[in-house]
């Protein structure tokens, strides 16, 4: 049973999330927090596995509340997944610098949000189609010249992969969404999911972000 703390100043979305999470037969929402002192207090009284945590809260807002919770070793095995409205380079680079394991927008598909904590409990990390984007941009801007060793490592991985995950993998990296990727190469989402899961077991990926710095250091994509 995955054990969650939800986070959010706004009683009708932690409503909401509640239902949408105890829909789910392995997972419990043992806690609500109104704001991030509450998540931080929650987490350590539950014993929480999951703390799915709002940005902009009063007082202490969700990135203080993680960088408490990645400071207390007490809390070493909580896992922290943004969910919010601002999916910004700027917030994704300060939650996950202050150690969040995923961000999704509140934007977000129930299942896509399921999923994510799934992800994120089982020690995975999980970013938004959006927040990928981001990874992208700063992937290009901080490209080295020539390529390495981790270069060659990762094209060997990639090269376990069929014509069709490598194609895939490809348009994972460009950003798009499974449901983008499926209209593009006229696949059902559910095929897409497929192919994705397959490709992240072939190279050892967890994440969707892992698999963006795969494809780039294998080249799949320009660095430019």
């Amino acid at each position: 049973m995955i054990r969650v703390v939800v986070a959010d100043d706004q009683a009708l979305i932690r409503a909401g999330l509640r239902g949408i999470l105890e829909g789910e037969a392995d997972v419990e929402v043992v806690a609500e927090a109104a704001d991030g002192r509450e998540a931080v207090e929650a987490a350590r009284r539950t014993g929480a596995d999951v703390v799915l945590m709002d940005l902009r809260m009063p007082g202490v807002d969700g990135i203080d509340a993680t960088r408490l919770i990645r400071a207390d070793a007490a809390l070493a095995h909580v896992r922290v997944l943004v969910l919010t409205t601002f999916e910004t380079d700027d917030y994704v680079d300060r939650a996950l610098t202050a150690g969040a394991d995923g961000f999704l927008g509140k934007g977000a598909e129930p299942r896509e949000l399921v999923d994510a904590v799934r992800v994120v409990a089982q020690g995975g990390s999980s970013l938004s189609s959006r927040a990928a984007r981001g990874l992208i941009d700063r992937l290009r801007a901080s490209a080295p010249p020539s390529r390495g060793a981790d270069d060659t490592a990762a094209r060997a991985l990639v090269a376990r992969l069929t014509d069709r995950e490598r194609d895939v993998l490809r348009r994972v990296a460009s950003g798009a969404s499974n449901e983008e990727i499926a209209a593009a190469l006229v696949l059902s989402p559910l095929t897409v999911k497929t192919h994705v899961n397959r490709a992240m077991t072939k190279v050892g990926a967890h994440d969707r972000a892992q698999l963006v710095v795969l494809a780039y250091e294998a080249g799949l994509l320009p660095l430019q």
